[in-house]
Formats: C-alpha cells, sequence, structure tokens
C-alpha cells in the first residue's frame, strides 16, 4: 500500500509541481523515497536505471539535434516559410504549421516538436500579430497524434515493445493506416476547437528567415540520422545507440569543433529529462513488485476475451486512461512488461500501442513530449492551465483515438 502512496503523491508532484519545483525533482524524490523506505533494494532501483538507458540515449540524441537546428536557425526557418506561404492567412497559417508539426514529429519525434518546434512556431505567430494559442497547441497535440507513423517518432514506442520492436515494414503496414486517420481527426477537431480565432489576416512585416550555411548543413545531418534510424529500425536493431551516436557526430561536423560551439548546445539541452526518465522507470519497477503488471496483464486478458473491435477499443482507451493518471511513459512500461509476460492477440498489442501514444492528448502531463511542450512555453512566459488543456483534448483526442484504434484493428485482422 506504501507504495502505491508513493507512486500517487509523486505522479501529483509532477502534475502540480509544488514550490514551482522541475518535474524531474519530484520522479527523483519519490524514487529515493521508494528505496529509503525499503520498498525497492538499491540494486534493483539501479537495474531499472540501466533498464531505461536506451530510451535515455535516444531522447539524448534526439535533444542534441533539436538543440543543434535551434541554434542554427532551422525550425526558425521552417516556420518563417509557413508564415509566408500562408500569404496573410490565418487558416492557411494553421494548416501549414500543422504539416510542419507533422513532419518535425515523424522524422525528429515528437520531443523535438515539444522543445524546439513550439518556440519558433511561437515567435513566427506574434510576429504575425496572431493570437498564439491555436498553434501552439498543434505543437502539443500533433507531437501525440502523429508519434506512431514510425518506431522513431517516440521513445514510448521503445518502451513498449523493447527488443521485440517490429521491423520497418511491419511497423508501416500495421501502423500507417491508423495514424493517417488519427493525424486527419486531429487537424480537424484543432481547426473545429480554433474556429473563432482564424478568421481575419496576419500582418507579413519582413521576407522569410533565410538558412545559413551551417544551418543547411544541419538540416543535412538530420535528415542523415533520420535515414540511419529508419535504417536501424528495418533491421530491428535498437535506437537508443544509434541516434546517440549519429546525433553527436552531426553536431561535431556542423560546429567543426568551434571553441564553445559544442559546449553551447549542451548546455541548451533539457537536460532534466533524464532524470525524470530514471526517476519513472524506478517507479514502474516498485509498482511492479508491488503487483501493478500483473494487474495490468488481468486487464489485458480481459480485453482479449471481449469480441475483437470491443476488445481493441477497450484496451486502447483502458491504456489512455492509464497514460494521462500516470504519465504515457510509465504507463508504457508496464505495459510492456505485461504483453511480454501475457501473449495477447496482436490487436490488442497494437491497440495498447496506440492508446500509449495518442491518449496522452487529454493531460499536460500525459506524456514526455507534452511535459517538454509545457516547459517550453515556460520559457516564452506562456502558460496553459490544466483545465484549459483537458477541455481541449476532451474535443481532440476521444475521436482520433477511437478512429485510430479501428484503423489498426483492421490493419491486424
Amino acid at each position: 500500500m506504501l507504495v502505491w502512496l508513493i507512486a500517487a503523491l509523486t505522479v501529483a508532484g509532477i502534475l502540480v509541481r509544488p514550490k514551482g519545483w522541475p518535474e524531474a525533482v519530484w520522479a527523483c524524490l519519490g524514487a529515493a523515497v521508494l528505496v529509503a523506505a525499503g520498498r525497492l533494494p538499491f540494486p534493483a532501483a539501479v537495474a531499472a536505471v540501466v533498464e531505461g538507458f536506451d530510451v535515455c540515449l535516444f531522447l539524448t540524441g534526439m535533444m542534441l539535434l533539436s538543440e543543434l537546428a535551434r541554434r542554427e536557425g532551422v525550425f526558425d526557418w521552417l516556420a518563417s516559410h509557413a508564415v509566408a506561404a500562408a500569404r496573410g492567412s490565418k487558416a492557411r497559417l494553421f494548416t501549414l504549421v500543422y504539416l510542419v508539426g507533422t513532419v518535425v514529429t515523424v522524422f525528429l519525434s515528437n520531443d523535438a516538436t515539444a522543445v524546439v518546434l513550439t518556440p519558433a512556431v511561437y515567435a513566427a505567430v506574434k510576429k504575425a500579430r496572431a493570437k498564439p494559442l491555436p498553434y501552439l497547441l498543434i505543437c502539443a497535440f500533433i507531437a501525440n497524434a502523429a508519434s506512431f507513423v514510425l518506431p522513431i517518432s517516440n521513445p514510448a514506442n521503445l518502451v513498449v515493445y523493447g527488443k521485440s520492436l517490429p521491423p520497418l515494414l511491419v511497423w508501416l503496414r500495421t501502423f500507417l493506416p491508423a495514424s493517417a486517420l488519427s493525424i486527419l481527426a486531429t487537424f480537424f477537431a484543432l481547426r473545429f476547437l480554433s474556429r473563432g480565432e482564424l478568421g481575419g489576416r496576419i500582418e507579413l512585416d519582413s521576407a522569410p528567415v533565410c538558412l545559413s550555411h551551417a544551418g543547411r548543413f544541419a538540416a543535412i545531418g538530420i535528415l542523415g540520422t533520420g535515414g540511419i534510424l529508419i535504417a536501424a529500425s528495418a533491421l530491428g536493431r535498437d535506437l537508443g545507440l544509434p541516434t546517440c551516436i549519429a546525433a553527436t557526430v552531426v553536431v561535431l561536423a556542423v560546429t567543426r569543433l568551434k571553441s564553445g560551439a559544442p559546449a553551447e548546445i549542451a548546455k541548451g539541452v533539457s537536460w532534466t529529462v533524464l532524470p525524470l526518465v530514471a526517476g519513472l522507470f524506478v517507479l514502474v519497477e516498485a509498482l511492479n513488485r508491488a503487483g501493478a503488471r500483473d494487474n495490468v496483464g488481468q486487464a489485458l486478458r480481459w480485453c482479449a476475451a471481449l469480441p475483437r473491435p470491443a476488445g481493441s477499443v477497450a484496451a486502447s482507451f483502458g491504456m489512455a486512461a492509464l497514460s494521462n493518471l500516470t504519465n504515457n511513459l510509465p504507463a508504457g512500461l508496464l505495459a510492456g512488461g505485461a504483453l511480454r509476460a501475457t501473449p495477447v492477440a496482436a490487436a490488442i498489442r497494437d491497440a495498447v500501442l496506440i492508446g500509449i501514444d495518442l491518449g496522452p492528448n487529454l493531460s499536460v502531463t500525459g506524456s514526455l513530449a507534452t511535459v517538454l511542450w509545457l516547459i517550453a512555453l515556460r520559457r516564452e512566459n506562456e502558460n496553459i492551465g490544466v483545465w484549459q488543456f483537458l477541455k481541449a483534448g476532451l474535443i481532440v483526442m476521444p475521436p482520433a483515438l477511437l478512429l485510430a484504434t479501428i484503423g489498426v484493428f483492421v490493419s491486424s485482422w
């Protein structure tokens, strides 16, 4: 019982952030209390952190690439060209920002959309004298809605599947139709939600940002890294180490070891994400020892016993609820462990991933990407509250999740 209480308080701390302390502080504090209280042996806690090492490597690589792109103006270039291509139309700008967010999420992960595209979009729309909220919500919601197009689009994909990550072609055959439905449904829901703020014109008082020589090399390096990761995924390899190595090489190549440049890029990375991830891995290990994995396994067996369409919907919406309550990273760890211990039909397993990836679009702490999005907004002195996000999520998430679940069910039939 104590483990569940500590876990609940830890999640509450991450959600509310008492004293304004970062989310990572509460995750690590919860992990430390579990060990100090004797509810998790120290070696087991260390093993849990090691288990998350591949995810941390993946995040490190993606954050380095994102910060390099930010430093060299790649995202500012994308955002400014979206504003220019809108030709003064707020509605057209909305669509273009959505398309840019989709591409960034698919090929650079949802965390890149949250960390670096968000401030670039904010700066661009402020310069265009448009209200930023509709465009900022795009960055939050598309970061999850497009996060299962490719295995590399979301670190949660690595967590759920672990060593059994499907090869790329199998992945695309299973998840591409569901991803298309998710992306389209999220677009139309957000467009409906923002309909009252997309009339009228935006100001165009400057030419699009030009991409520097270093920026072009950064963009090429990022595309090359994406190619490496897609190849690694197609071969069924772990993605963490290739991501970290490729990102390091790209950063060093673009900066050409200029004095202080690599250090400046490293300084701009949100490193608090890594202890947050480590703390959540420890928390999940303690919950597993308290029976959480068995409970999730029982729930999945119950879903599998239902008629096939109903079972898939129950699995995806159940995982969505768990993700919004606890964050999708620990939910993915619990689900991944349960799936490995409890064989179920492919339709149930795939519906679980949809719930883990897309389901968090209801809560500001539902996914790691949304937490990073909030951090990016705070840097711009913007704040979107829990209830404000929830009201938007209630309109945007359920139809997208239902359609995506149907899509993945049909693909696996």
